[in-house]
């Protein structure tokens, strides 16, 4: 089957942001690509710009969520999404609490974790970078949705 690796653009922090996102996760970057890394006669980078990320990648389980900053000559990105999430399905309460309470913290709750109406325990916020997020652990699934 495959798989859906969610692809997050940012303004100049998507390094810090990603270190945050290792410290709840865990585990290792695949890859971390600086603007610098690709610059050449054909590909001019410029001073501001050498050590903005590239492309970074951070294996989750067996999934990937990877991210850039997006140049300053191609625009801004939308600092607060507001159409799009990232859901995470949990394999335990103790899992989902886990995920929720420290990608959570110094964002805005949407929806406190708890038991929801419709038998899943669920919850869900936008962090500090802006980055929507839900987390669910429904026991008849176990992460394996």
């Amino acid at each position: 089957m495959a798989l859906i690796n969610p692809y997050l653009n940012f303004n100049g922090n998507a390094e810090e942001a990603f270190n945050f996102y290792k410290s709840v996760f865990g585990g290792e970057f695949a890859k971390v690509m600086r603007f610098k890394d690709l610059s050449s006669p054909e590909f001019p980078v410029t001073e501001n710009e050498a050590n903005k990320i590239m492309h970074i990648a951070l294996p989750i389980g067996k999934n990937i969520l990877m991210a850039n900053d997006v140049p300053e000559s191609m625009g801004k990105t939308n600092e607060n999404e507001n159409r799009s999430k990232i859901s995470i399905s949990a394999e335990s309460r103790d899992e989902a609490d886990k995920l929720y309470n420290g990608l959570s913290a110094g964002g805005q709750i949407e929806m406190p974790i708890g038991d929801s109406p419709w038998g899943s325990y669920f919850g869900c916020f936008r962090d500090k970078y802006g980055i929507e997020w839900m987390v669910d652990f429904d026991p008849k699934y176990k992460g394996q949705i």
